[in-house]
């Protein structure tokens, strides 16, 4: 194994593998770059990235600046000199001196199959839309949004009903072990550098919690893709009767019944809801302020209604 001195710039989950794996190679990590702490929850408490954590846990120093445009920063990365630096969702755009600064330039694990799903939500949209395949790629960076040359792509399948937490968790250890290929390289991959074709490309762009409204006038395929493609951010929602009910699970029905879109009702002990071409199965929802339940016992339980009573989701 060639060991590389390199520093590591990530943010979310998904990058955590990959400084987990660099570090357990034996590389030399001499720094991680990490988004600043940011406050969560009702009490706007400051909350440390997961990379920040996972970066102090292995012993390894942690920069946060709010932006990495500063001449402070670019002297911060030339003395710690490294060979190559490893960018994983880091969410901000390197800035041209730094992506210059190391011999080996820098490498970005990306979640998608590069040239489609360039972006900041590639896991999220491809299953939105309905794709059977996604992937890794790691990336020459470049000055453009996912742009530079692929030096190592691997695809993975996704199943019908696999959501976009199952596929993040498969994506963020396939760039863990396609990141220590490269760095174990002689090269770091400069030989294997393919130009991607911008002709093919596509854009990701990042959710907001708006986009997780469900729409019933769509194909029941369609909606489907959507619950897998937004769970478990930023979460699909409908509101029945002006109330607020995230759908968190549900399948292709086979029953052929055909419903008005957002009519809801239970037939053999499922519950439909019908959409632009037929009927979907709800399996799991969350109504606000409660737990997660299945859809069979929020139909019993909604609002104290007889048994069969239909409800009305939003279209």
């Amino acid at each position: 194994m060639i060991n590389r001195r390199l520093v590591f710039m990530g943010t979310p989950d998904f990058a955590v593998p990959a400084l987990k794996a660099i570090h357990s190679a034996g590389h030399t990590i001499v720094a991680v770059y990490t988004k600043p702490d940011s406050p969560a929850g009702r009490g706007r408490v400051l909350k440390s990235p997961p990379v920040k954590e996972a970066a102090l846990k292995l012993g390894l120093p942690v920069f946060q600046p709010h932006n990495l445009r500063g001449p402070e920063v670019l002297e911060e990365l030339t003395a710690l000199n490294p060979e190559v630096i490893v960018v994983a969702a880091y969410a901000q755009l390197l800035p041209r001196k730094i992506l210059e600064l190391p011999r080996h330039g820098c490498k970005n694990i990306h979640a998608s199959l590069l040239p489609k799903y360039r972006g900041g939500a590639p896991i999220h949209w491809a299953i939105a839309n309905g794709e059977q395949e996604t992937g890794i790629t790691i990336m020459q960076m470049a000055r453009g949004l996912d742009t530079g040359d692929i030096i190592l792509q691997e695809g993975i399948p996704i199943g019908i009903d696999q959501d976009c937490g199952e596929i993040f968790t498969l994506l963020a250890n396939l760039g863990a072990d396609l990141v220590l290929r490269v760095l174990d390289l002689e090269d770091v991959g400069e030989s294997r550098r393919t130009p991607q074709n911008d002709a093919e490309s596509s854009y990701a762009r990042n959710l907001n919690k708006e986009d997780g409204r469900l729409d019933f006038a769509r194909s029941a395929r369609d909606v489907h893709n959507r619950i897998r493609g937004f769970n478990p951010w930023p979460g699909a929602f409908t509101t029945v009767e002006g109330n607020y009910l995230r759908i968190l699970q549900s399948r292709l029905s086979d029953e052929g019944v055909k419903l008005m879109p957002g009519q809801t009702e239970v037939r053999a002990g499922k519950v439909l809801v019908g959409c632009a071409d037929t009927s979907l199965e709800i399996e799991m929802v969350q109504p606000a302020g409660r737990t997660v339940m299945s859809a069979t016992a929020f139909m019993r339980g909604y609002n104290n209604k007889e048994p069969g009573t239909q409800l009305f989701l939003a279209t």
